[in-house]
């Protein structure tokens, strides 16, 4: 039987418990809100109302989605609605 050896989880944590996070965008949800993950330990943050980060939970992972799509919904209508004023 062979044994794999893996790379244990504690060294992510680690160099997030010593040097503090690497939070890059992992997606920008509008203008202003983004979701962010730690590229050592993966951690996924999001901007909160206030525009600090908080914790990505499965309710702000919903509410992104929602306001995801009501901004692309938005900025598709004023893209229609400035392509007419430019024909007429």
């Amino acid at each position: 039987m062979e044994k794999t050896i893996t790379k244990p989880a504690l060294i992510p944590n680690l160099i997030c418990n010593v040097f503090g996070h690497n939070f890059e965008v992992s997606k920008k949800v509008t203008f202003h809100v983004k979701e962010y993950q730690c590229s050592h330990c993966k951690k996924q943050m999001t901007t909160n109302s206030n525009g600090n980060l908080t914790d990505l939970t499965p309710k702000y992972k919903e509410i992104n989605s929602i306001l995801e799509r009501i901004y692309n919904h938005k900025m598709l209508r004023l893209q229609e609605k400035s392509l007419i004023s430019t024909i007429s």
